[in-house]
């Protein structure tokens, strides 16, 4: 087990003015890059100053809602689309350019979309939380419609089937395979990936417990998976035995309490969600490692304006985008 605490005092906060920086990103240059919900990503200079990557007005039929995103080897953001109106998954360049990436698979639209990934080998893995309409019907133990989708040169398919409310999927340091919360499946989750693409038998990487809705993670370079938790703001490192730390957490017990109880009963709504009762975190749902040294870890979340940071004894695994230029 990992013996590292972070305080509510050692946050420090970075960026200002960002519109629900759900996903966040770093790069060697030094700049950290957040999901921007008013259709794009948000680029964050190491002085903390943003700059706004939008779509040019009219390019896209309806505001992208962006969630998770990823960076293409080519410099390019691919955007998670999980506006109800919309789903799949875009094409975004640096000039505002905007495209479609993938919007349908198997001849059907791809629903509202989490997250997108893109690996070392340019692959990209796209997850789809449920297919239920709203999604707040999936927000449950027992539902398992979530799905994860490949695209690799230029063939989109779905590649695991059946998940607990998918949420982001990235290919471990390893490169053989692919790691995968699901939220309310309570479960950090892997699949071995196969030559071609394919995905094998999932097998469970740790479970968690009340008040545990895993979202976002990151590797480190001990082979540790960090893991975010939305709602209860809890931080958790999961070593390679599975051992689980909880590093940093910040959450009204009652109003936490309030929450499980819902879920237990099935009944846990949007408003739950958004009802985060906190002193300084507002449900955090996505780290990533940057700096140097990749030694700072900065925190996305649902519900503040800005990002969270704190000083890591663990440099973070070199991701697939890291010395990509934009």
């Amino acid at each position: 087990m990992l013996d590292f605490k972070v305080k509510k005092n050692d946050l420090d906060f970075f960026g200002r003015d960002l519109s629900r920086p759900e996903c966040v990103l770093c790069l060697e240059s030094g700049d950290t890059l957040v999901s921007n919900w008013d259709g794009g990503v948000t680029r964050i200079a190491p002085d903390g100053t943003p700059h706004h990557i939008l779509p040019a007005a009219g390019s896209t039929p309806h505001a992208i809602g962006v969630n998770g995103f990823a960076i293409t080897a080519e410099g390019d953001f691919l955007l998670a689309d999980l506006n109800p109106a919309g789903g799949g998954v875009w094409r975004l360049q640096a000039d505002g350019t905007a495209t479609p990436f993938l919007l349908e698979v198997d001849g059907e639209p791809v629903p509202p979309t989490n997250f997108v990934g893109v690996d070392a080998k340019g692959r990209v893995w796209i997850t789809v939380s449920t297919r239920h309409e709203p999604r707040d019907l999936a927000y449950r133990g027992d539902v398992t419609d979530g799905y994860i989708i490949l695209v690799d040169k230029g063939t989109a398919r779905i590649v695991a089937d059946g998940l607990g409310y998918t949420n982001e999927a990235i290919v471990d340091p390893s490169g053989e395979w692919l790691v995968v919360n699901e939220t309310f499946g309570r479960r950090t989750s892997r699949l071995r990936i196969g030559g071609d693409g394919s995905l094998g038998a999932k097998e469970t990487v740790t479970e968690y417990g009340a008040g545990v809705y895993p979202d976002g993670l990151a590797f480190d370079e001990a082979g540790g998976i960090w893991m975010t938790s939305v709602v209860s703001n809890r931080l958790v490192h999961v070593a390679p035995n599975g051992d689980q730390t909880i590093v940093f957490e910040d959450c009204d017990a009652d109003a936490l309490a309030t929450v499980e109880d819902a879920f237990q009963r099935g009944e846990l709504g949007r408003k739950h969600m958004d009802s985060v009762v906190s002193d300084v975190a507002r449900s955090i749902s996505s780290i990533a490692f940057g700096g140097p040294d990749r030694k700072t870890a900065y925190m996305g979340n649902l519900l503040d304006d800005k990002i969270y940071s704190f000083r890591s004894p663990i440099a973070g695994a070199v991701p697939s985008h890291w010395q990509v230029k934009i």
